[in-house]
C-alpha cells in the first residue's frame, strides 16, 4: 500500500452529491490554502456498517466545521446511487439528513490514486484481463492540511468502522503542533499537555 503522508493529495475532478444536487466538477483543489480536508472512503452505498460511520460524520460535522475542516465522502458508486441514497430515509436504510459532499468514483480511478481499492485486475489463461475480488473501496481516511498535503492516513478493512472521535483528535493534534510548533504524544487530547523538541529532534520535555 502507498503512504501518502507527507506528499500532495493526489487531485481528481469528479461528479458529487450534496443534499439534492449533483456537482458535475468536483475537486479537493477548492479547498487548498481554504480549510483542511478530511477525505474518506467507505465500499457501497445502500449497506450496513456505512451509514453508521457518515451519518455519525454528519453528527459530529459542527464538530469539524469548527476547527476549519471540510468533510467529503467518496465510493465506488454512481452519482445518482448516491442522490438516491441520500433521499432515503434513514429508518428506510438510508443516510437522508447528510449534507457534506459524496464523491462518485464510478471509474474507481480516485480510490486507485490513493490506493484504497480493493480487488485486482489479473490475466486469465487466455490473456483476458478479468477481475478477482470486488473493485470497491477500503474504509480509507486522509488529514489533508491547508497546503493540499497528507498528513494523516488511515485504511481498515470493510468490516471494520472507524472511529470520529480519533479523526477529531488527530485534527487536533496537527492543528495545536501548527500553532505552537509542539508535538503530541501518544493519545494526546486538545487541553493536555504537549512537548516541545530538543534541537537534536531526539528527546523533547512537556512545555508545561
Amino acid at each position: 500500500m502507498s503512504v501518502l503522508v507527507g506528499k500532495p493529495a493526489p487531485s481528481f475532478r469528479a461528479k458529487a452529491v450534496k443534499g439534492e444536487t449533483i456537482i458535475e466538477n468536483f475537486s479537493l483543489d477548492q479547498f487548498v490554502g481554504k480549510k483542511y480536508v478530511v477525505f474518506f472512503f467507505y465500499p457501497k452505498d445502500f449497506t450496513f456498517v456505512c451509514p453508521t460511520e457518515l451519518i455519525r460524520f454528519q453528527e459530529e460535522l459542527g464538530e469539524f466545521e469548527k476547527r476549519n475542516v471540510a468533510v467529503i465522502g467518496c465510493s465506488t458508486d454512481s452519482e445518482m446511487s448516491h442522490w438516491a441514497w441520500l433521499q432515503t430515509p434513514r429508518k428506510n436504510g438510508g443516510i437522508q439528513g447528510v449534507t457534506y459532499p459524496l464523491v462518485a468514483d464510478i471509474n474507481k480511478t480516485i480510490s486507485e490514486d490513493y490506493d484504497v481499492l480493493a480487488g485486482d485486475y489479473v490475466a486469465d489463461e487466455d490473456g483476458n484481463v478479468v477481475v478477482e475480488g470486488e473493485l470497491v473501496a477500503y474504509r480509507g481516511l486522509f488529514l489533508i492540511d491547508m497546503q493540499g498535503i497528507v498528513r494523516h492516513q488511515v485504511v481498515n478493512d470493510m468490516p471494520l468502522g472507524r472511529s470520529i472521535r480519533e479523526c477529531l483528535r488527530v485534527v487536533d493534534a496537527l492543528q495545536h503542533f501548527e500553532a505552537h510548533g509542539e508535538v503530541c504524544p501518544m493519545d494526546w487530547e486538545k487541553g493536555d499537555d504537549a512537548m516541545i523538541p530538543d534541537h537534536a529532534g531526539v528527546t523533547g520535555y512537556f512545555s508545561k
